[in-house]
């Protein structure tokens, strides 16, 4: 029976049959990916945004504060924050990323200022008479302070950055060894907390010791709120430029994540063997006995006598080693007095064998040749 009407090339239809579960799943895995983002809404991600569900993010924060009334307004610019602080509470997380005198101006303009962790540059600028002394580990310290909040608020996860002040009227709580890590001033401007640390504020340590206690009575003692994330891509800092990743949603980054470990899914499975390995005949068969007559004619051809010879003695001479079970580094010495020995010949006669001079013409090769074969059968023999 003929096969060559059969096709081993696979038709569109029989590639339909194959891909059309793993593109189901792959749709399937894009629409629900697609579902979980509609369904979570807009939500923002990042330290201590009050709209992030991360560990870090500091949206429980934001709700307690709701449910007691206080409006929180985000800002991530300085003029955003500028436009927003009107009276009442404004945090900043990262002072030291302010651009310009912001500091300054955003302390005339707010009732209560608090700062997460600011340099010594965010310092000179509003509170002079606090330095940095240090930093540390954040973990549970004691207030040990009049300060109404922290009192109120007992043990909580404070430590970081270490400050000194020599200021009489500003009061130090939460202290690692010697130096705060939570201070306090106030005068006729206002009222000015830091803070060496931003853990009391994120989502995965609100519920610990009284950081929720401490951080809903900095932050709700006015009923407005601004907070206040500055940013390297601030447009006063001439950051405006963002990197094309940055630009895409979160959404669509998870879901193009998922399609391509599902295309990488379908490329493994695909690449299974369809089928059992197809042999084939070799075009030519080149029998042993050929390749060394067609080398013997090269040999001669080009007058390689002494070439052919040493081939042949090489060759017995391996042989010879191992049928005597002699070492294959063995030397010539060696091998011919084992040889004269088991063949019963003259040592002298063995040696010029299979070490002597090359033959000088094609009939003293095949005498040679002859000659070593008489030795191998001897030796066999004996």
């Amino acid at each position: 029976m003929s096969d060559t009407g059969t096709s081993v090339s696979p038709d569109l239809r029989r590639i339909w049959r194959g891909v059309r579960i793993p593109l189901a799943l792959l749709l399937l895995i894009v629409l629900t990916g697609l579902a979980l983002v509609l369904s979570r809404g807009d939500q923002t991600s990042g330290q201590l945004e009050p709209g992030s569900y991360e560990p870090g993010g500091s949206r429980a924060l934001a709700q307690l504060l709701g449910r007691q009334g206080v409006n929180v307004h985000p800002a991530h610019t300085i003029d955003e924050a500028l436009q927003q602080a009107d009276g009442g509470t404004l945090l900043i997380t990262a002072p030291d990323l302010v651009p310009g005198n912001g500091l300054v101006e955003l302390r005339r303009r707010v009732a209560h200022l608090v700062l997460i962790a600011p340099g010594p540059e965010a310092l000179r600028q509003v509170l002079p008479s606090v330095t940095v002394a240090g930093t540390g580990d954040v973990r549970t310290l004691a207030p040990d302070c009049t300060v109404g909040s922290a009192v109120a608020a007992g043990p909580a996860a404070l430590g970081g950055v270490r400050y000194r002040t020599t200021d009489p009227s500003a009061r130090s709580c939460y202290r690692d060894g010697a130096d705060p890590t939570f201070v306090q001033f106030a005068d006729r401007t206002g009222t000015v907390t830091v803070l060496g640390t931003s853990a009391p504020l994120t989502n995965d340590r609100l519920a610990d010791e009284g950081d929720a206690a401490l951080t809903m009575r900095l932050l709700g003692d006015h009923g407005r709120l601004v907070w206040y994330l500055p940013s390297p891509t601030d447009p006063a800092l001439g950051g405006d430029k963002k990197p094309f990743f940055d630009l895409i949603p979160a959404g669509w980054r998870y879901g193009a994540l998922t399609a391509g470990i599902a295309v990488v899914l379908l490329a493994l499975w695909r690449a299974r063997r369809l089928g059992p390995v197809v042999r084939e005949p070799l075009p030519i068969v080149v029998r042993a006995a050929e390749t060394a007559e067609g080398r013997a004619r090269l040999y001669r051809r080009g007058g390689a006598t002494g070439h052919a010879a040493e081939t042949l003695r090489e060759a017995a001479r391996v042989r010879l080693r191992s049928r005597l079970g002699l070492p294959r580094d063995a030397d010539p010495a060696s091998l011919v007095e084992t040889v004269s020995t088991r063949a019963g010949r003259a040592p002298a006669e063995i040696g010029s064998v299979l070490h002597g001079p090359p033959p000088a013409n094609e009939a003293e090769l095949v005498r040679l040749a002859d000659e070593l074969d008489r030795v191998e059968r001897e030796v066999e023999r004996s």
